[in-house]
């Protein structure tokens, strides 16, 4: 019988991954790729340390689990991932995209910054600007996060949004430098939403924009050539009318409702 583990539960899966991406000082861990040890680490059934049984869990349950504790490490991002996923959908909706990449928007929003859960405190809430070789540290979550994801094949669609929502449209993005229509579509929908949540709520690193303030940001970049002109278009339409209302009563869910969220998303978008 397979269980979903709590996010009090999980942190010798958390500890796993941490080795993974960290494996200076660990042996078992220096040979071999990083996606293969996280295959072997994440997936199916794990021999529990100090020779406790055998723990076997759902295999996405530990991942919307472990994307959750991202943002219980920091309270000013509480709420964010539910955020995401519920705002591009509704963008993608307005936008008219298919069953499928709504869905991949759903889960996408949930997991698209899960590799943080592999950047040191130091660096992830460091309130002062970053050093050069602490944002080579940041600018590899996403990275990080496809390969946390990568060994589950039922998400192989959400893979590009993961590696490739901080690109930029001019190709001055991370980490590809991708450009125009090799920047996938779908991440440019998260970039869009994402950088409307970051901007209108707290970070260590600055207060929170007025929501006016924040869509004129977004404006200015994409007049600068940094992101999507329709999809921002669409975006600060959207805005006005929905979004900006509907979220604010979003962030409150835990991992178990993140997943029959999903359920219930994916029996709607099947009919």
């Amino acid at each position: 019988m397979k269980i979903t583990l709590a996010l009090s539960q999980i942190a010798y899966t958390v500890d796993i991954v941490n080795r993974v991406m960290n494996p200076v000082n660990d042996e078992s861990y220096r040979s071999g790729s990083q996606s293969i040890a996280i295959a072997e680490a994440v997936p199916g059934t794990v021999e529990a340390p100090y020779g406790q049984n055998l723990v076997s869990y759902d295999q996405e349950g530990v991942l919307f689990a472990m994307a959750k504790l991202v943002e219980q490490r920091d309270r000013h991002t509480a709420g964010h991932c539910e955020r995401l996923a519920f705002s591009s959908v509704a963008l993608g909706v307005a936008m008219g995209l298919d069953s499928a990449s709504l869905l991949t928007l759903y889960i996408g929003g949930y997991l698209h910054d899960i590799g943080k859960i592999s950047i040191p405190d130091a660096i992830l809430f460091k309130p002062g600007k970053l050093t050069e070789a602490e944002w080579e540290v940041m600018r590899s979550h996403t990275v990080r996060g496809e390969a946390i994801c990568k060994p589950l094949k039922s998400f192989a669609h959400v893979l590009p949004l993961i590696r490739s929502h901080h690109e930029r449209m001019d190709g001055t993005g991370y980490p590809d430098r991708l450009s125009g229509d090799e920047f996938p579509l779908l991440a440019r929908v998260i970039q869009t939403v994402d950088i409307y949540d970051a901007l209108t709520n707290t970070r260590p690193y600055k207060d929170p924009c007025s929501r006016m303030r924040a869509l004129e940001i977004m404006e200015e970049e994409t007049a600068n050539g940094w992101r999507d002109r329709e999809i921002t278009a669409q975006f600060v339409h959207l805005n006005y009318r929905v979004i900006a209302k509907a979220s604010q009563g979003i962030g409150t869910s835990s991992d178990r409702s993140m997943q029959d969220s999903l359920s219930n998303l994916r029996r709607f978008l099947a009919q």
